[in-house]
């Protein structure tokens, strides 16, 4: 059982991500009848209707059900999303993806191989997983995107105006990376790369925050990080990158 603390708006940077991926796009617009499940959504489902108005910009026939392994936080339905009891079986359900969000931060890190393999047994042919992290106020955020085989990649979000520098969101990493963070293991790596670049770019600081990390995100990818660009110009400071390149060291 989570804690339960959630909070209004809190997960809004991995939704606006959700609903530009390319990958959870063509999940949900291929799939005859789309389902989304919100694994864990806490004392409040807030963030799961959050989540259903902002994907149902994708399609407007989503379903969408969140769950909860505690019986006392299972609401009536709301605004057409249900709730119902259940865990990592994901209640018997079988969704094209699965959000679960702040969830498996409170698990060992040698529990989260086990907890990815049973939920994504659980998914829809060609289902998703996305496993995240964040911060009270949802400022710092980082998660992972799974599918049947594995890790597919990482991303971390931050609010350009409050996060001084990208390594600031090494405490809200997933449970998988959080412990990782050292000299020797790629996520640090990557860190410390990212803070080069954004140091690299302070001459552009007096234009903001959103302006100097896209030319820190440009130096990145001219270093030959596998960086994968915005497609669009984003609210949020944003890098994703291959799940090879923050793979944890045996």
């Amino acid at each position: 059982m989570t804690r339960g603390t959630t909070g209004i708006n809190r997960l809004r940077r991995s939704d606006r991500w959700l609903t530009h991926s390319a990958a959870v796009r063509h999940t949900l617009i291929e799939a005859p009848d789309p389902l989304v499940v919100d694994l864990g959504y806490g004392a409040r489902p807030d963030t799961t209707l959050e989540m259903a108005r902002r994907l149902r910009t994708i399609r407007p026939d989503l379903r969408v059900t969140g769950l909860e392994i505690d019986p006392a936080r299972v609401v009536d339905s709301v605004e057409g999303v249900n709730f119902a009891r259940g865990g990592f079986e994901m209640a018997g359900l079988r969704p094209n993806l699965v959000r679960a969000f702040n969830v498996l931060r409170q698990y060992p890190e040698e529990a989260v191989p086990e907890a990815w393999s049973r939920i994504l047994s659980g998914l829809a042919p060609g289902g998703l997983l996305v496993d995240g992290t964040c911060d009270e106020l949802g400022r710092r955020c980082a998660w992972v995107l799974l599918d049947a085989h594995g890790p597919i990649s990482l991303t971390l979000a931050w609010d350009p105006f409050t996060v001084a520098a990208p390594s600031d969101i090494a405490e809200r990493l997933p449970k998988v990376l959080i412990h990782r963070n050292i000299p020797g293991e790629p996520i640090h790596q990557l860190l410390q790369a990212a803070d080069r670049a954004w140091s690299t770019a302070a001459p552009l600081a007096p234009f903001g925050p959103r302006v100097r990390w896209h030319a820190a995100l440009r130096q990145l990818a001219g270093s030959g990080m596998p960086t994968v660009p915005p497609r669009r110009r984003m609210r949020d400071n944003i890098l994703t990158v291959p799940w090879d390149l923050v793979r944890p060291n045996a």
